[in-house]
Order: structure tokens, then C-alpha cells, then sequence
């Protein structure tokens, strides 16, 4: 049961007041934070590097950023690589840390190598957030405002509110980190922490080490938090020691008495193997609800289960064993330093043996580039998300599990609780010997040159590498089609989609667009371009528009087909804040059930924009559907800055505004 009471003195209130340069730490209020770290990863570090190019540093002026190549792994052809180059580049003539092909997923590497208990962390992948298991304030946002971020500007947020849930007890055998974050979303679903941070507190944390943090704090994207954040406490120490970094190690703790705007308590004793069903990971169960379930394929990895010890549980499972001829069980190791340490200890071979297809470190089947499974077969997976399509098959039957439940049913050929698996079988719960000291690896990445080296250096920017498109101003009036009405939940997967035939293109935005919400409507890139030089058109969504991935794709395109403004009843706050980064006018329904009186094709009329819009001006306004002759009450929540940003056609038109004298000064900026 969630408790709502006045906060203060909490991990994630040292942290954000430690970073505080602009606004009051009041809940719902925007705020600037200033950003000691930046990471970007190759599905939108190419269109973060052309934002960064755009803005004209000499040099990113944070502590450090780092670049990671992750993603598009792949090199059917020559798109990948060329990215590849381009982003090498631009890491050497901008002062970036570059991470190799295959050197790793960013999450778990950037916990390995940079990550630093008391900094704070913005990350062009939601999944940034899994820092928070260290003791660092780490974000996931828009690639444009982590380019923002990289010369030296705060990250406007808006102030969360605090949310402490305490764990008390031990996990029991079988059960492990995994099953505390999908307890969570078992009980809130993928909208519980919108507008939230979830700190992670009491007695259970002493049985949870840095690496099992990772895995929770991760997945509080899924549930739509801000972020997540855990105190950096012994285990966060072992953790840097056995990384050979203990001299980075920083106590940070809460204070005495601190208090939390909700509370709430998880027994992790009580816990059980808990999976979440198709097509979503809010959608959970218990294992044994399900079992039985025939599957096709097992795959563990990914940044939602990165750790050492959950690849070690698996080869314990499976050594001496076969895994079931009907599966495909697939290895996924999040970092080559993983790798290296799984090999050495023999637990390599013991997967191998088993049956076992192992893949180069990243994160390949996370999102469809690779490993896509068989339609109509199930799918197990330990990774964040499981939305229509998102592995890379349309009729995709995706399950998110624990690496305990994903192992024992691959052995078996059907969903199986691996307490069952165990006991049938008389197997002891394993105990695994975990190296004190790490494999460390930092062949893979490469430091910046020093800034007059950098300064020289050319940016490779092969063919399939297009220019940021032009952004003309919001009008006064939009007179235009809705193209497309949409229901809840729909996610930045179904906007702009992962895969093997889209990622290539995520250079290359004219192209990219043709694949843009083409799994809710085949047609709608067509159509979209034809209204595009009349005055574009209006989305009209559900709950939580825009869930999921941080990419900004699925804004940018939206607006290169012509996208005006979106009405729906509410946003996931990342694409909201990428709406209006590139001038799309993020509206919200005043009563919704006005959302079933519109439909598609008909005509909506919005007058009075830039007034709706001026700073410190009103913040609603009237929607007309002159198709019905109806009328609409609308709102937003845009900031001052934000509102400057959609008059201005997006954030780099009215940054370029400031630039020429045109626009708000410093004093009206910051009031």
C-alpha cells in the first residue's frame, strides 16, 4: 500500500539539491540540474552528434562523456559502419570517451568503467537510469538534451516527487532481482512512477549487491519514472573494488528521519518467480500461473540483467544439461569484461556445452537487431520491455523473466517455475563463486585527443547520414486533418519502430520517417507527407502517449511528416519533452473522455497558439472540430523555456533566435 506524506532528507534530495542551478526543488515545478556526465549510444548518438555540431562547441564542457556503440551491431550492410565512423569522429573532435563495437551495452559498462556514486548521469537511452544503483542521479532523456547538456546547459526536469520504497527480508532461493522490479510493476503498472523518483531503502538492501541494484533500477523506466536511485553503501564499495576503482567510491546515504512524498514496503522474503506476459511489462504474473506455456526460444542478457552473477546462475543451471532441442537458447553477454570473466571461470564453456548461441556483447535482441524469434512460438527474455514488434517479429509473443526462470524453461521447453525445475530434478540452489577482482578491459575504449589534436579532426559523414531538417515556427492557427486517432499506452517502439529494417536508417531521417507509426497504420507516412505543405496534421492519443525508448526519432519524424501538435489525456515524459524540443505542440485533454467524440479525418481548428503559448501567458485553449461543430477545453504543461522553444519551430530555432539578439535574455530566462 502507497502512503503519501512531506518529504525531505532522502538520497534523491541530496543528490538533486547537489545539482541544483535553476528553480525550486517543489514537486511538479521545472528545474535545471547541472550535469557532471553524459552517455550516448549509437541509435541516437548520430543524431545527438549532428545537435551537438549545430549548437558549434569547441569541446563538450561536462566532466566526461562517453560515447557507446551498442545498438546497431549488425553490418548486413554498409549503414552501421558508416555510422560507426561518424561517431568516431565526433567523440575525437569533441573531447568524447568512444566505446568499440562490441565493447559492451552502455548501462553496464558505464557502472563498470565511469560511473561514480554522487554524479550526476544524462543519457540519451531511457535505460540511463540504472546508474541510480550506484548512488548517482542518472536520467534518461532527448538526445537533444543531452547535446544541450554536453556544452555545458542544465537539464530542465520537472521536480519529482520522492517515492520511498522500503525492502526488508532476504530473497529466497530462485527468486532474484528481476522478480523485485516486476513485483513493482506487478502492483503500479507502466504509469505507477510518472512524475516520480524511486528510492530504494531498509534492511534488504544488505543482501543486494551493486549489480542486482542495476537490474532494479534499470526497470524503473517501465514503470515511467524520472529515476531511480539507491543509497552508495558497502556493496557499492565492493562493487568499485572489485573494478579496481574504490578511490571513486562516495558514501551517500539518507538522512536520519528522511521522509518520502509516498511510501511503500516490500517483503522480499514473500517475493516468488514472476513473469510479465505479452505485449507489455506491466503486464505480470506469477511463473506458475503460466506454466506450461510452450516456448521457442530463451535469451538472457541485455541491460535489464547485466550482471556476472545472473549469466553464472545460468551456466550452473545448464552445466552437465541439455537445453530442449525445441528452444533456442540464446546468450547475450552485456560486456566484453563479462565475457572474459564468464570464460575464465568455465561457465563459458558450461553454455556452450548446454546447447547455447552466443552473441557479441551488446544489445542486439533488446531492440530486433537480431535474435528476433519465430511467429507464434514464445519468446522468454530478461530484458526491460517486451511492446508489440519490438524484437524485430510483428507477431511477436515476448515474456519477461528472471534469468532463473528463462534458464529452467529453455531446459525444459515450456515456461517453468525453477523452483519446480528444481525440485523435480533434486538440484541444490547453486552457489556461485564470483571473481574478486574483475576482468578489467579498457582496450576497447578510447579517450579523447587532446583539444588541439581534436580540434583538426574532419567528421565522417557517409551518405546515409542526412541533414537535421529545417524547422519552420509554430503559426498562430492550425487548421488541419487529424491523420490518426490512438489508444493507450502506445510506445516510442510503435512511433518510430526498433528492428533490423528501421534501426539502420536512424541517420538518415527522410527515410526513417517512411516507417513511422506503420505498425498502428501502414499508410500513415504516405498520407502524412501528402498533407505536409498544407498545413500538416494533429495526432489524437490515449493514456501514457509515447511510453518507452528515449529516442527522439519518434518526435523528429513525426514533425518531418508534418505533425502539428498531439492532443491526448497524458505523456510518457520523455517523448513529451522531445515533442517540444522539435516544435510539436503537446496538448492534453481537459475532460477526456473527449478522446472518443474525435475520430479519424475529421477537421480540428486551434486558434489563438502564440497567445496559448506566450511566456507567463495562459495555458489553455479550445479545440474546434468544425467536421462536428464541437468543441474542446485543452491544456498544457509547458514551461517558459518550452513555450519558446514550439513558437520557435523547436529548441535549436530558438536557441538560434538567443544567439542572434532576438530572443529572451538571462534575467527573463530565469524568471
Amino acid at each position: 500500500m502507497v502512503t503519501e506524506r512531506r518529504s525531505g532528507g532522502t538520497v534523491a534530495h541530496r543528490l538533486i539539491e547537489e545539482h541544483l542551478v535553476e528553480g525550486h526543488m517543489v514537486a511538479g515545478e521545472e528545474i535545471g540540474l547541472r550535469i557532471d556526465q553524459t552517455l550516448t549510444q549509437d541509435a541516437t548518438g548520430t543524431l545527438v552528434m549532428q545537435e551537438l555540431e549545430a549548437l558549434g562547441p569547441e569541446r563538450v564542457r561536462t566532466e566526461l562523456s562517453v560515447q557507446y556503440v551498442d545498438h546497431n551491431l549488425l553490418q548486413a550492410d554498409e549503414r552501421n559502419a558508416e555510422d560507426h565512423a561518424f561517431l568516431r569522429s565526433a567523440a575525437r573532435r569533441y573531447g568524447i570517451w568512444y566505446s568499440k563495437p562490441g565493447n559492451g551495452v552502455s548501462h553496464p559498462t558505464h557502472m563498470q568503467r565511469f560511473g561514480v556514486p554522487g554524479k550526476s548521469l544524462a543519457g540519451s537511452d531511457s535505460h540511463t537510469c540504472a546508474a541510480g544503483s550506484m548512488g548517482m542521479l542518472a536520467i534518461g532523456v532527448g538526445g537533444l538534451e543531452v547535446a544541450l547538456a554536453m556544452t555545458g546547459q542544465p537539464l530542465y526536469v520537472r521536480m519529482p516527487q520522492i517515492w520511498g520504497v522500503r525492502l526488508t527480508g532476504t530473497l529466497p532461493e530462485w527468486a532474484s532481482a528481476k522478480d523485485v522490479i516486476l513485483e513493482m510493476l506487478r502492483r503500479h503498472g507502466v504509469k505507477g512512477a510518472v512524475g516520480r523518483v524511486l528510492e530504494y531503502h531498509g534492511p534488504g538492501l544488505a543482501h543486494l549487491t551493486a549489480m542486482d541494484r542495476h537490474v532494479i533500477a534499470n526497470m524503473g523506466a517501465e514503470l515511467g519514472a524520472t529515476t531511480s536511485v539507491f543509497p552508495a553503501d558497502d556493496a557499492v564499495r565492493a562493487f568499485l573494488r572489485t573494478e579496481g576503482r574504490e578511490h571513486d567510491f562516495r558514501e551517500i546515504a539518507a538522512e536520519p528521519g528522511a521522509r518520502y512524498d509516498l511510501e511503500e514496503d516490500i517483503d522480499l522474503s514473500g517475493l516468488q518467480p514472476l513473469i510479465a506476459r505479452p505485449t507489455s511489462p506491466g503486464n505480470v504474473v506469477a511463473v506458475r500461473e503460466v506454466a506450461g506455456e510452450p516456448i521457442g526460444q530463451a535469451v538472457i542478457g541485455s541491460s535489464a540483467n547485466p550482471g556476472l552473477r545472473d549469466f553464472a546462475m545460468a551456466a550452473a543451471m545448464v552445466r552437465g544439461r541439455q537445453t530442449s532441442p525445441a528452444v533456442s537458447f540464446d546468450v547475450n553477454p552485456t560486456s566484453r569484461e563479462i565475457l572474459q570473466d564468464l570464460t575464465r571461470a568455465g561457465a563459458t564453456f558450461d553454455l556452450l556445452a548446454a546447447g547455447a548461441r552466443l552473441h557479441q556483447a551488446g544489445c542486439l535482441g533488446c531492440i530486433g537487431m537480431g535474435q528476433a524469434p519465430a511467429v507464434g512460438r514464445n519468446s522468454l527474455r530478461t530484458f526491460p520491455r517486451n511492446f508489440p514488434g519490438r524484437s524485430g517479429t510483428e507477431e511477436d509473443a515476448v515474456w519477461l523473466c528472471s534469468p532463473e526462470t528463462a534458464t529452467a524453461s529453455a531446459l525444459t521447453g515450456a515456461i517453468t517455475d525453477p523452483r519446480d525445475w528444481a525440485s523435480e530434478h533434486h538440484v541444490p540452489y547453486p552457489e556461485l563463486e564470483l571473481p574478486e577482482q574483475a576482468t578489467v578491459n579498457a582496450a576497447m575504449l578510447e579517450s579523447p585527443p587532446p583539444p588541439d589534436e581534436a580540434a583538426h579532426v574532419q567528421l565522417e559523414r557517409g551518405p546515409n547520414i542526412s541533414a537535421l531538417p529545417e524547422l519552420d515556427p509554430l503559426p498562430d492557427t492550425i487548421d488541419v486533418p487529424v491523420l490518426l486517432t490512438a489508444g493507450d499506452d502506445v510506445s516510442t517502439d510503435e512511433i518510430s519502430p526498433a528492428g533490423a529494417r528501421a534501426l539502420p536508417y536512424r541517420s538518415n531521417i527522410p527515410k526513417l520517417s517512411e516507417f513511422t507509426l506503420t505498425r498502428l497504420d501502414a499508410d500513415y507516412p504516405r498520407r502524412a507527407a501528402e498533407l505536409r505543405d498544407g498545413g500538416g496534421h494533429v495526432i489524437v492519443a490515449g493514456e501514457n502517449w509515447g511510453q518507452g525508448s528515449s529516442r527522439e526519432h519518434a518526435a523528429i519524424t513525426l514533425r518531418y511528416l508534418g505533425l502539428r501538435a498531439v492532443i491526448a489525456k497524458s505523456y510518457a515524459r520523455i517523448h513529451w519533452q522531445n515533442l517540444a524540443n522539435f516544435g510539436v505542440v503537446p496538448l492534453e485533454f481537459d475532460d477526456p473522455a473527449d478522446h472518443a467524440r474525435i475520430q479519424p479525418g475529421d477537421r480540428l481548428r486551434l486558434d489563438g497558439l502564440h497567445e496559448a503559448l506566450a511566456p507567463r501567458g495562459p495555458s489553455t485553449l479550445t479545440a474546434h472540430n468544425t467536421t462536428r461543430d464541437e468543441r474542446y477545453r485543452l491544456h498544457h504543461r509547458l514551461s517558459d523555456r518550452q513555450r519558446r522553444a514550439v513558437l520557435a519551430g523547436g529548441a535549436i530555432p530558438a536557441l538560434a533566435r538567443c544567439a542572434g539578439g532576438n530572443g529572451p535574455t538571462t534575467e527573463e530566462r530565469h524568471r
